[in-house]
């Protein structure tokens, strides 16, 4: 990308004059919290600093003080808290400041690039006036003057048509779109430091890529120092320089990102880098076998390929693994099987109906663990809830146990006796369970509604639930708010057990949740597979999640199916080009394999342009 000027200031490029001494000191810093008239510590005796043109990665647990200790150096805390220390923006105190002087330095000298785009940007303006807004705040600007810089900033952020997106509100953007836009705000007045508080969090690997790339770009040019909090290993090994490792609101390690991964001192440290799933886990290969793996199976694809060429490629390939599929299938009867399935949301209103998925063919045995991948918007969880009876089949013939339920109308007796072998566990706990029932009831709900078993004999099976999910039996008074996400995602698994279903749907059950966390939600999930014997679709667009789980694997791209296969076809010989990019766009939690990783990346999206 090209320097720009903006903000009414040329850029810094990568080889500018770096500013004299560092940008941010932090010297023990504390946060407190007042709950039921006691201080709790959030953040304790924090020493840390970045210098211009350098990012600094905060990692983390959620509750290790990340997120606290870095609002609290912008004044971004509630009332009840308390911080203590001294922190210094080129030189000046940031903590002495007052209110007035402090919002002059917001957006201007200093930036935020929150984790939720969505609750971040203002729902009932559109993104180009709260840009506009940031512009004129800070600069003695005209309206069209800001409106003209503001365009260059989305395109500099790589938004595909900045004059679309402008006049565009927060909803009618994609998740990525609207990342992009939240960052090209945060930048609109050129900010000597950047804080991204997990700015790629639930985001497709594809798209976390490319806001990675463009994070990388802008601090070469704007020589920002950035401030980086996630608990997402990879993403530190693609863009950090140094690491503070924090542990319960302490700085338990820092050093070079080299030191952190080859060579951690701290056992929490070690322990965090142990509990990261990547490619190669599955079966033991490493993630530098594997992507040399992906450099052979798409060395033929970095020269020119016309589409058509693909496309006849593509349905080859296809045609042969459904031979193998018949080939090697199991005998017993499937749980789940899709033959030429196309599924449509319902027209509401003036709003058409929109044809998610189209010619869908896929087979799930007993015992088995599928793996559905691919990126938002490619039918990967429509799939999920036609299975369990909650959208209707618009073509094709859908069976669950044996039973087509493609013409089943939602309220037919015929559907609900087939969803009692069907569990799903959900994205996100907290809304999925009911905010007002003790977790014990919403556990027991599913079984006392069908009949299953009622008092003492319920509670037994409560008991047995929560054992099995390694949930202490005295939970089952608590309510959800209560629980930890970990905690809230055993207690979608228990429910989700509760009529011992042959077929399990797992919708993104981990995308949310903490590496060590999520660790242990894959072990118990592998675990209660292995002894229960349901067979499971499973939604994701983790590929390392997969890799851990999954026998078999589809790859899904807008509303179709581009390739299945085993775990080992699909993940270490992909044949698609669209599940070669998706691979090359997994970070991997090394620096140096992940810079091969990213130029092996960068060759294919220069093949596909």
């Amino acid at each position: 990308m090209s320097t720009q000027v903006i903000g009414g200031t040329p850029e810094a490029g990568a080889g500018g004059p770096a500013a004299q001494g560092p940008v941010l000191e932090v010297r023990n810093l504390s946060v407190d919290f007042g709950v039921d008239k006691q201080w709790v510590p959030a953040a304790i005796d924090l020493n840390y600093e970045v210098n211009a043109g350098e990012v600094l990665a905060i990692v983390g647990e959620s509750g290790s003080g990340k997120s606290a200790s870095s609002m609290s150096l912008l004044g971004l805390l509630p009332s009840n808290s308390r911080v203590t220390g001294e922190v210094l923006l080129n030189g000046k105190s940031v903590l002495t400041m007052s209110p007035a002087k402090l919002r002059q330095i917001r957006g201007n000298d200093v930036a935020v690039i929150f984790q939720e785009p969505m609750t971040a940007l203002n729902p009932v303006y559109t993104v180009g006036f709260q840009i506009v807004e940031t512009l004129r705040l800070h600069n003695e600007i005209s309206p069209d003057e800001a409106r003209q810089r503001a365009l260059r900033l989305l395109q500099m952020v790589e938004l595909p048509d900045p004059d679309k997106a402008f006049r565009s509100y927060p909803h009618q953007l994609s998740g990525g779109q609207r990342q992009r836009a939240m960052i090209a705000q945060s930048l609109s007045c050129d900010p000597k430091l950047l804080i991204a508080d997990e700015p790629t969090t639930a985001l497709d690997v594809t798209v976390q890529a490319e806001i990675l790339d463009l994070m990388r770009n802008l601090r070469n040019q704007l020589n920002s120092a950035i401030v980086l909090i996630t608990h997402d290993m990879g993403v530190v090994a693609d863009l950090a320089d140094r690491i503070a490792v924090m542990r319960k609101g302490r700085i338990v390690e820092t050093g070079t990102a080299e030191q952190i991964f080859n060579n951690p001192q701290h056992e929490y440290t070690k322990a965090l880098l142990a509990a990261v799933p990547h490619l190669g886990q599955g079966d033991g290969n490493d993630d530098v076998d594997i992507t040399a793996a992906l450099a052979a199976a798409t060395h033929t694809e970095l020269q020119s390929v016309d589409h058509a060429e693909l496309e006849r490629r593509e349905n080859e390939v296809l045609a042969q693994l459904d031979d193998e599929v018949r080939v090697t299938a199991p005998s017993a009867e499937p749980v789940l099987e899709l033959v030429d399935v196309a599924i449509e949301y319902p027209k509401q209103g003036r709003v058409p109906a929109f044809r998610a998925v189209e010619g869908a063919n896929l087979t799930v045995y007993p015992g088995q663990v599928i793996g559905l991948v691919g990126e938002s918007g490619s039918g990967k969880t429509t799939i999920g809830r036609a299975a369990v009876g909650l959208l209707p089949v618009a073509a094709g013939s859908l069976k669950v146990v044996g039973t087509d339920i493609s013409g089943f109308r939602p309220s037919s007796k015929e559907l609900g006796a087939v969803r009692r072998h069907v569990g799903m566990v959900f994205q996100d706990p907290s809304s999925s369970l009911n905010p007002r029932l003790p977790i014990g009831e919403s556990i027991g709900e599913p079984m006392f509604l069908a009949g299953e078993a009622k008092g003492g004999a319920l509670q037994k099976r409560i008991e047995t639930l929560l054992d099995q999910v390694e949930l202490p039996r005295s939970y089952r008074n608590r309510y959800p708010h209560e629980l930890s996400g970990g905690q809230k995602q055993r207690v979608g698994i228990a429910r989700a057990l509760s009529l011992r279903p042959k077929l399990m749907v797992a919708d993104e059950p981990t995308s949310a949740l903490d590496v060590s966390v999520q660790a242990k939600v894959l072990e118990l999930f592998q675990n209660l597979q292995r002894e229960l014997g349901f067979a499971c679709l499973f939604v994701t667009h983790d590929l390392a999640v997969v890799d851990v789980l999954a026998d078999y694997i589809c790859v899904m791209k807008r509303g179709r199916i581009v390739e299945q296969g085993s775990r080992d076809q699909i993940l270490r010989s992909p044949q698609d080009p669209y599940t070669q990019r998706l691979l090359a766009a997994v970070p991997l939690p090394d620096p140096a394999k992940q810079r091969e990783r990213r130029e092996l990346r960068a060759k294919l999206m220069a093949t596909s342009d």
